[in-house]
């Protein structure tokens, strides 16, 4: 079975959609699943919930717990279910409870600045 590693994320790292600036941290969580790209997870107190819609949508990973699914929706456009958060993951994994994490789709970008 592959290990899953989570570590502080080095720098700054920011998360944009539609323009505008989703999020901004220096405390962003980097979570590394065998040979898969690592995924960025953001402190939810480091983004504007204000844009973030909670969806019905929750998937399962045996191995992290239940996702929540949050729509992204901002002045221009609605991207449905780009984000997701372990509201109450898996004890291995316990580090990104809460945290979000955005699907690498086209209007959404997350940088290291």
């Amino acid at each position: 079975m592959t290990e899953i590693t989570i570590q502080k994320a080095p720098g700054k790292w920011t998360v944009r959609s539609g323009g505008a600036i989703l999020g901004e941290t220096s405390n962003a969580l980097e979570l590394h699943e065998g040979d898969k790209a690592p995924v960025i997870y953001f402190p939810r107190g480091d983004v504007a919930m204000a844009f973030l819609d909670q969806t019905d949508k929750v998937t399962h990973c045996a191995r992290m717990g239940d996702a929540t699914h949050f729509s992204i929706v901002n002045k221009s456009s609605v991207t449905e279910n780009a984000v997701w958060s372990y509201e109450d993951p898996v004890s291995a994994v316990a580090e990104i409870k809460g945290y979000l994490a955005f699907y690498p789709v086209d209007s959404v970008k997350v940088e290291q600045i």
